[in-house]
Formats: structure tokens, sequence, C-alpha cells
């Protein structure tokens, strides 16, 4: 027995396999698609190979990771259970409807199903902006219960993004409230700014807010919303053509920093 384990994770329809010692921590990690085993521990490279045989598929090669950066370094050093990366878009929606799915016959649809919708067609907007070089995590947990729907890290900038449900209907923004079809209005953006907020301190560096709505039938501003971005999910891929703000070592640092679940512990 080697004492190691193998951990599959998935990220924008990519497996890696990662290689664990008994406390969580990787020393190494298989990719499939590249045919390559990565060693952070050449010790171990004999008890790596045996943990992963029955998972290699074909011819490999095997070493250290290719130049690696302090980033990829410390996110490699992450125990499974405090990485976020690997959280689908909607996560947490996920779960809870897993756990109590609801009655079977509703009068009315469930709302958390129109808001996992929301979630996941933001969060699938937000991934393909991966190679531009920006990083997205999705439902980011904050103590208390609370969550950040996706928080998106580029050369632009970090970008708090609250996605909301709005298909076919009109949405009325009046600083800070957000009124959706004929529903009452919600101050909706006060909340989303002291999510930024939050996730500024912790990360300690500006995040601003997004608001994304997905597939409304009309948007009207009564004024320019304070600090905030109001965007329709089929214009979120403008983010991607903003710059200059930060480096690709300062987004790398950032992303392995906001994937820590710990960082969120103190806001």
């Amino acid at each position: 027995m080697t004492g190691l384990r193998v951990v599959p994770t998935w990220r924008r329809g990519q497996e890696r396999l990662y290689v664990c010692l008994t406390d969580g921590r990787n020393i190494a990690w298989y990719d499939r698609e590249a045919g390559r085993v990565n060693l952070l521990s050449e010790e171990r490279q004999d008890d790596v190979l045996e943990t992963l045989r029955p998972f290699l598929t074909g011819p490999v090669t095997i070493g250290p990771p290719p130049v690696p950066t302090p980033a990829e370094l410390a996110r490699l050093t992450l125990h499974p259970d405090d990485d976020l990366a690997p959280n689908r878009p909607g996560e947490a929606l996920l779960i809870a409807l897993d756990r109590d799915p609801g009655p079977a016959h509703r009068l009315r649809p469930d709302p958390r199903r129109r808001a996992l919708t929301a979630e996941q067609t933001v969060g699938d907007a937000l991934d393909r902006l991966d190679g531009a070089g920006w990083h997205a995590l999705h439902s980011v947990p904050l103590p208390g219960g609370d969550r950040l729907h996706h928080l998106l890290i580029g050369p632009g900038g970090l970008f708090c993004v609250h996605a909301l449900y709005a298909r076919k209907q009109k949405v009325l923004v009046a600083d800070p409230m957000v009124t959706l079809g004929r529903r009452d209005p919600r101050p909706l953006l006060r909340r989303l700014r002291a999510d930024a907020d939050r996730a500024s301190y912790a990360l300690t560096a500006e995040v601003h807010p997004v608001l994304a709505l997905t597939d409304p039938a009309d948007v009207v501003l009564t004024a320019p919303p304070r600090e905030v971005r109001i965007l329709r999910d089929r214009d979120l891929e403008g983010l991607s053509r903003l710059g200059g703000v930060l480096k690709p070592a300062d987004v790398e640092a950032l992303h392995a920093m906001a994937r820590d679940r710990n960082t969120w512990g103190r806001v």
C-alpha cells in the first residue's frame, strides 16, 4: 500500500487526477489530455505511479511541473475540501436541491431552480473567458450563510458578479432598488455593493460589483447606478476586453488566494 489516494477534479470539461497524502496535500497530478504526470516530490515517484496505474491511459511523460509559478504551487498545497476552484456555477443551489428537492407538484415553479438557471447561464459565460487570461470562481461561501454567486479575476481587475433570473421580464433599476416584472422592488444593488466590499476586504484588492441579468425583455435605468455595472448575460464577454489593471502574475496570485476557502472566513 502506498498510503496515497487519487482525487479527480473537473474544471471546464477537463479532468485532472490529483495524488494526495493522507493529510490532503497534493504531491502529483495526472493530466490525461496532455499525457503527463507532474511530480512535486520525485522521492515518491514509484508510489505515485503505482497509485495512478489503474487510471493511466497510454504512454505518459513524468517529471516536475513545467516552470511552476509560486501561485500554482500554492494552489497545489490546498486541501481538496478548501479548494473552491472545482465549484460548479450554482454549486450551493445544486446541493440544496439535491438534499431537499421540494414537492413533486407545485402550483408555482420552485424559485431555486430559476435562480440556478441564472447562475449556470452566467457562470458558463464567465468560464468562457478563461482563454483570455481570466479566472472565474463560483458559489464562494461567506460567513453567516451568504455567498458570492461568481468572482471573476483577470487583467481588467476583480468583479463580484450576481446573477438574476429575468427571462422575458422588464427590469427597472432605481439605485439601490431593482424591480423585476411586477414584483416588489428589492435593494439588490445595496447588497451587491456590500458583497463587493467584503470581497475587497478578504483579497486586499478592489472588487467591482456587477449585476448580470439573464435574458431580460427590457432594462430601464432611472440613472446610472453608483459603482455597479448592469449587464445582460450575453454582454459579459465584454469584460474580457478590459485590461491594464493587473499583471498576469498578480492575476494568478489573487486567484490562488481567492480559491482558498480559508481566505473568506474573516469577512
